[in-house]
This record gives C-alpha cells, structure tokens and sequence, in this order.
C-alpha cells in the first residue's frame, strides 16, 4: 500500500536588520526539516530530533499538528491524524526564527500532503498571523530578503535577492530569551524624531541590499525603535552594535528579538573575519556570556517540499526515519 510522505526543509531567518522593525527579514542557510504523512497505525505520533525538543508536546496540542489543521480546514479536507517528525539546527528562542522556521515549514508539508491546493500567497497570510509578524515568515517561505507589510489583515512583501558577496556573522549566547519578554522591554510609544529616523534608515537599507551599494549599510542599520530598549536584556550588545564597524563588519544588529547579535559582512574582506569574530565573542565573554558564532550566508530558497510515495519496497521494506533521509545535511 503506498502511503505519501513530505519532508519540507526551511531555513532560519534574522529579522528587523536593524531599522526595519518587524517589516525586514532574511533567510539564512541555518534549517530545519519537518517530515509529514498520515500514520499507517491511524493515530497521530511524533519523532522529535536535535537540541531542545524534549519539552516539545507529543500529542495534538504540538504546535505543527494544530498549523496543518489549519490548512486542511482552508482547503476543506479531513485529516485527523498525523505522523509528524522534526530536526532542526535553529536553536529555540534565540531570534533566529525558530517559531516561523516551525510554522512555515508545518504549512507547507500538509499543504503539499494534500495535492497544494493553497498557494504561497495564502500560506503567507496564514503564517503572519500565526506569527504576528511577517518578517521572519516571510523570509523562511520565500527565501532571500523579504520587505513586509501587514495590516492586520492582509501581508503583502516584496522580495530582493541577497548581493553574492553578502555574508553573515551571528554570535548565540548560551540563553534563551522569550520573543514576549523582549517585547515588553519597548515603549508603548515613540517620538516623531525617533520615528523619522528609522523610516530614513531602513528605506536606506532597502536602497542600498536592493543595489547592491554594501558600503551604504553601516549607516543604514541603525535604529531607535527597539535595539536601545532591548540592549539591557543582553549585556555587551551595545557595544558590539557600536565597535562592530572598526572589525570589518558592514553592520551589525539584533538578530529578532535576541539575544543573537548579527553582523553583515562583506565576502572580500576575508582577512578581517576572524578579528570580528574574536570581537563579538570576546565581548559577550566579558559580561560573563558564552557564545557560538557562526558565518552563515543569506539563503535565497525559502521553504523546499520532497515528495515520495513509499510502497514498503525500499530498503528491503523498512522505511527510512526523518535522520536517515537527511543525514550528511545537518550540523551534528
């Protein structure tokens, strides 16, 4: 009997990029995989994998059985039970999109469990409002930079592909800090000065990622919104947004709602990689913060779906686990 399996991988994504609070994202090459069918046994299981999954629930109030409910109620289907199976290297809770990596890739694997019948269009209404945001979701689906708009009703974007010399630099601490947490650091409202200032900034940062004019984002990324508020949750973040410059780096921002820090970097300046990455962990360090710093480079494909109908005759029979097919892409 053939029995239809999905496995969707998405990237990680670094929102806001400084000025663009909660409307600019980027995918980058840092994923997740969520495999999906409909169980043999006739009741839903879960196999979950990787750092951090052991809290995550294994019965249907899991985040990614209640997301492909959603699709399958918008398409008008019945799916009542789900064989759902999940790695990701996207650390939880540390701004790098872990939620929308989650949601994205849940949407996509029972939208194509089901023959695709939503499109991407709709799929990325249905993950901003999940989210309450389209940046990170945004990013992660579609790939590339993403600039966002939403309403509260609707999400429109635009889309730009990230210059071939861009690259990234995020340093990880060793803590998580809860997106909620890090929104009630903000104030409830803003100056005009203020505001003015970070609509002048990230409408630069969008010239400037669009045309290519890298040297234009070290005066771009700049912002007044949210980094400031923030910077007390996570030691030693102010003075890399400030130095980050002085070690080669492009810019530098928080990654989200943190505590990632990202810098971007551009790919000529090889020599001066390794004495940005020393400055932001030896930084952290010094606030007493241990921190893994990764080069990622911008991801320009979102979200990707494999397809396969398994008829019990591979592999003498016995069917592959989510690991076994991925083995050799993931980090560990």
């Amino acid at each position: 009997m053939k029995d239809r399996r999905v496995i969707v991988k998405v990237p990680a994504s670094t929102a806001n990029l400084g000025p663009g609070f909660d409307t600019l994202g980027m995918a980058l090459s840092l994923y997740g995989w969520i495999e999906m069918s409909i169980p043999e046994s006739g009741e839903t299981t879960f196999a979950f994998y990787g750092d951090g999954m052991d809290s995550l629930p294994r019965d249907k109030s899991n985040l990614l059985f209640k997301v492909a409910q959603l699709v399958f109620q918008e398409a008008g289907v019945s799916v009542p039970e789900l064989a759902i199976s999940m790695y990701s290297d996207v650390p939880l809770a540390r701004g790098l999109g872990s939620s929308a990596s989650a949601i994205v890739g849940a949407l996509v694997a029972a939208n194509e469990l089901i023959g695709s019948p939503l499109s991407k269009h709709k799929l990325f209404q249905i993950a901003t409002e999940l989210e309450g945001h389209p940046d990170n979701v945004g990013a992660s689906l579609f790939g590339g930079i993403v600039v966002s708009a939403w309403d509260g009703s609707e999400a429109h974007y635009a889309r730009i592909e990230p210059h071939e010399r861009l690259e990234t630099l995020v340093a990880i601490p060793a803590f998580q800090l809860a997106t909620e947490k890090a929104r009630h650091a903000l104030p409830s409202t803003v100056s005009m000065a203020d505001a003015v200032f970070n609509v002048g900034r990230s409408s630069l940062l969008v010239a400037a990622l669009a045309s290519g004019e890298l040297e234009l984002i070290r005066h771009a990324m700049k912002d007044r919104l949210h980094q400031p508020y923030r910077a007390a949750l996570i030691p030693g973040m102010a003075e890399i947004l400030e130095r980050a410059a002085d070690y080669g780096a492009l810019g530098a921002a928080l990654s989200g709602a943190g505590p990632t820090l990202i810098a971007f970097v551009d790919g000529a300046s090889g020599e001066k990689k390794a004495a940005l990455a020393e400055f932001l962990k030896s930084t952290l360090a010094k606030e007493g913060i241990q921190a893994e710093t990764l080069w990622l480079s911008p991801c320009s494909s979102g979200a990707e779906a494999t397809v396969e109908e398994w008829d019990g005759s591979a592999s003498g029979g016995a069917r592959l686990t989510l690991m076994d097919r991925i083995k050799g892409e993931v980090r560990a």
